[in-house]
């Protein structure tokens, strides 16, 4: 679950050392916080916004626009929110940021490295049928183990994974218990992964034994739709898993993996509740009112069908979401039907039968 840092991002610091405390301008003294100088509007940063403007003009004509958009992101931290240069420079963000989103990626081989279960909407009904033929394992390794080992290289990542699989041991078991640590690092490197493609500045995942992972931000999304697929980023990537542990599970017969697999989808659909800063609710600041009618009304099929108590709870929030507040006019079609289909398929396998065990 991607979460704000809590302190803001290093607007208003210089990157280098030079330490500015009056205006070259006009000599006023300058407090270490202010963007431009009160008494001429000079830019405190000017010349590292020149510099960031050139290197993100250089990455657009040479195609990476992730590299771009990292620059431009830059930039307007370092630019008074009310200035004419961030609302230009905010602007290029959100046209380089929706790029970004329909291509998939900065360049033409994170494109082709992109999973095809993240590409459409009929994408994810697929991927039952890629789980039961064993593809989906394989192609999930190959196309994301570079992104999933990554994490892995962070001391604070790896430490806190192990902190949580020897609590989880002592309550479970060794095998059910590394094999949920695993599933929730998958869900929270799918915020890495994403907040990575849209050139967001983040933590990597720290797990917080008995309550799972955060990652937290540096900078902001810069709009509901980029938001919405930051958190939907996490369930989408979980759901994978789930699949893995499922599809292992009817290879091998192991009941720990089926297990793994039911808590997990219960666990990626919890994160599923549209209230504060939990998945579900960055994924509803991209409906509509209708649009979130229609993700109600999809939790609440999914609770007749399957009597997921869980269910019943994200019925209640979602309903009071789309009743009261505030929604834009018209829904991001990618949220919508990511959403829609998250719960659908979530619901199912948070239902997966476990040998033995009426409950995970």
């Amino acid at each position: 679950m991607p979460e704000p840092s809590g302190v803001p991002p290093a607007a208003g610091r210089d990157p280098g050392s030079d330490d500015r405390s009056r205006c070259p301008g006009c000599g006023t003294e300058i407090a270490p916080l202010l963007l431009s100088c009160p008494s001429c509007g000079r830019l405190v940063h000017g010349d590292e916004l020149r510099r960031l403007a050139a290197a993100a003009e250089a990455a657009g004509e040479s195609g990476d626009q992730r590299a771009a958009l990292v620059a431009w992101r830059r930039a307007l931290e370092l630019l008074p929110p009310a200035s004419r240069q961030a609302a230009a420079v905010a602007e290029k963000v959100e046209a380089l940021s929706r790029r970004v989103d329909e291509s998939g990626g900065g360049s033409g081989r994170e494109r082709q490295e992109r999973p095809a279960w993240a590409k459409g909407g009929g994408a994810i009904v697929a991927l039952g049928l890629l789980a039961w033929k064993f593809k989906f394992v394989l192609g999930f390794v190959l196309t994301k183990g570079k992104v999933l080992l990554l994490g892995l290289t962070k001391a604070g990542t790896l430490f806190s994974m192990l902190l949580s699989a020897g609590l989880y041991w002592t309550l479970w078991g060794w095998q059910f218990a590394f094999g949920l640590v695993l599933a929730i690092y998958v869900h929270e490197m799918g915020h890495v992964a994403a907040l990575h493609r849209f050139g967001i500045r983040a933590t990597a995942p720290m797990f917080i034994p008995g309550l799972g992972a955060v990652v937290r931000l540096k900078q902001y999304p810069a709009s509901p739709r980029e938001d919405a697929r930051v958190g939907l980023a996490g369930p989408i990537w979980g759901l994978g898993a789930v699949l893995a542990a499922y599809g292992l599970h009817l290879a091998t017969g192991w009941d720990s993996l089926a297990a793994i697999a039911r808590f997990s989808a219960w666990i990626n659909l919890f994160n599923l509740l549209p209230v504060w800063q939990l998945d579900g609710g960055r994924g509803f600041r991209a409906l509509s009112r209708s649009g979130r009618w229609w993700v109600v009304a999809a939790i609440g099929a999914m609770w007749f069908l399957t009597e997921e108590g869980l269910l019943a709870l994200l019925l209640l929030a979602g309903g009071l979401r789309a009743a009261t507040g505030s929604a834009p006019e018209e829904s991001d079609r990618t949220s919508l039907w990511q959403f829609t289909a998250l719960i659908v398929a979530l619901s199912w396998l948070s239902t997966i039968p476990v040998p033995g065990i009426e409950s995970p």
